[in-house]
Formats: C-alpha cells, structure tokens, sequence
C-alpha cells in the first residue's frame, strides 16, 4: 500500500516538474530577458489589452511603452504611443537610426499610432532632427 502511494507520488512529481519546466520555457518575459541579454530585438506585447504597456529591448536597452486608444476615420485604434527607457544609463551608443528602427517595428504593429519619446529621447531627437 505505502509502496503503491509513493509511486503516484513519484508520477504526480514528475508530471509537476515537466509542467513546471514547460511554463518555464515558454515564458514571453523569459524570452524578453534573453533577448535583452543577447541585445537582440524582442517586443512583448498584449495587444488585446490596450491598457497594459508593452515591454521592447533593442542592444541591450529595455525600454516601456503606453498606448492610448482614440478614433480613426473607421474604428478605434491605438492612436498614440509614449516610449521611454527603462535605465537612461544604458542609451549610451544608441543612434538616430536605432530609435527610427525600434519605431518602425512599432509601427508595424500599430499603424495608425503616432510615437512619442520621453526625455532624454525626445531632446536627443529634436536636436537630430534640426540639423
């Protein structure tokens, strides 16, 4: 009897493990944490979910965007994004053509939102911009 209930034991510990393992490995905020480790771009997002910020990292950099819901000419959209850096200190060697390029996988998917900057960003583009 005890030897019959230590081996469901042994199975249902097995069986929580590899779910365990599983849930794990395809965790999105695991593969955001790699792919900033690997300075590699990544986008987490739920795009159902106007409400929640998506998560991006692009060389090593993590950065944080909010989305605001308005109107387009036939449906509602996310019509505005703001991005900032998650730890300014970690700008550092980022160009003009990283942020157009983080923009334009933005843009992707959500077409029809105009992207705004926070500082120090912004001032770094409007001075790019004027020369």
């Amino acid at each position: 009897m005890i030897v019959l209930l230590l081996r469901i034991l042994l199975i249902a510990l097995i069986l929580f493990l590899v779910y365990t393992g599983f849930k794990y490995l395809f965790n999105p905020k695991r593969k955001l944490e790699l792919a900033n480790e690997q300075k590699q771009f990544y986008l987490l997002d739920d795009k159902e979910n106007v409400r929640k910020n998506f998560l991006l990292t692009y060389k090593g950099v993590l950065f944080e965007g909010e989305k605001y819901l308005g109107t387009t000419t036939n449906a509602f959209e996310v019509v505005s994004i703001f991005i900032w850096a998650k730890s300014t200190s970690k700008l550092q060697g980022l160009t003009l053509e990283d942020f157009s390029h983080i923009e334009d996988q933005v843009k992707k998917q959500y077409p029809y939102a105009k992207i705004d900057w926070k500082s120090p960003i912004k001032e770094l583009l409007i001075k790019k911009r004027e020369h």
